[in-house]
């Protein structure tokens, strides 16, 4: 899988899932439901105040009106909406959850509520699949935008989270690439001594089903030809399916530079928690936004 349209399709190929968005009565939202239900990759549950949202469908998103694949569920608060929507992904109902016209925090303290929530006692991280012109296949870039400063154990499971993201969207061995300054172990970088320990861990089988190379700068994880002038022996260097940065500013910087500088397509979602979770922000496109849910979607079904 090349391209992001790519995964729409295989989405959309592949059955149905539900789709629960907390907080639902705003046009960016709507839209990004609008596109899903004509691309044919979900049925929503639209959770928020009945007649405002009710409203806002009958004067801008007529196809939403009376849709079979459209049901509403009323909600007094945003509150009240972020747990209606994580319960019904909870007992089955939906397999994605998604954020809709709510702050984050509200949506995730739903989420990791003991009674109804969908913890399962590991990292919750984000994972972006960008499509980068020239690039040969999609990019997953993890974490931009969870956790600040990962240690050790929490980039192993970090990395679980996005080869299981990886492998839905079809990459049967996902090459991984724990990012630092230099390529070589230095014991004052972090970064460096984290990703051979890193290394040693998939060696051994504590993380599996990947191949983990590092620890590697940006230009000798995703160019061949720079590894090679580097003198870099490695099958794998050059050849990243996954990016895992040591930090979020790292992740926020890189995340945002393939965006404004490569102009390149998106869609990120939440994992490790019982489903995907789409928290997209509020300046995300429309098209951002459907790429996300089938990220989503796709990594459901697996």
């Amino acid at each position: 899988m090349t391209t992001l349209n790519a995964l729409v399709e295989k989405t959309a190929a592949s059955g149905f899932r539900t789709v629960a968005v907390a907080s639902a009565a705003d046009p960016e939202v709507l839209q990004a439901v609008e596109m899903a239900m004509m691309r044919g990759i979900a049925s929503f549950i639209l959770v928020d105040n009945e007649e405002l949202l009710k409203r806002l469908i009958k004067s801008r998103f007529p196809e939403l009106e009376s849709n079979p694949y459209i049901s509403i569920e009323h909600a007094d608060t945003i509150q009240e909406a972020a747990e209606k929507a994580v319960r019904f992904v909870s007992t089955g109902e939906a397999q994605v959850l998604m954020k809709g016209n709510l702050p984050t925090a509200i949506v995730l303290k739903a989420v990791l509520n003991s009674e109804y929530g969908l913890r399962t006692g590991k990292v919750l991280s984000h994972v972006a699949a960008f499509e980068v012109d020239g690039y040969n296949r999609l990019l997953f870039v993890t974490d931009a935008g969870m956790n600040i400063a990962p240690n050790l154990e929490e980039k192993a499971q970090i990395i679980r989270n996005s080869v299981a993201v990886a492998k839905a969207c079809g990459v049967a061995v996902p090459i991984v690439a724990p990012l630092a300054a230099i390529e070589t172990i230095n014991p004052v970088m972090i970064p460096t001594t984290d990703a051979a320990a890193l290394v040693v861990m998939n060696q051994r089988g504590q993380i599996k089903d990947c191949i983990v190379d590092g620890p590697l700068a940006l230009d000798n994880a995703v160019s061949v030809k720079s590894a090679q002038h580097k003198g870099i022996v490695s099958d794998t260097a050059g050849k990243a399916d996954i990016l895992v940065v040591p930090s979020i500013e790292a992740g926020n910087i890189l995340y945002k530079s393939l965006m404004y500088f490569a102009n390149a397509k998106v869609g990120g979602i939440i994992q490790g928690a019982r489903a995907p979770i789409v928290l997209t922000s509020r300046s995300d496109s429309a098209e951002t936004k459907l790429y996300s849910l089938a990220l989503a979607i796709q990594t459901s079904k697996k």
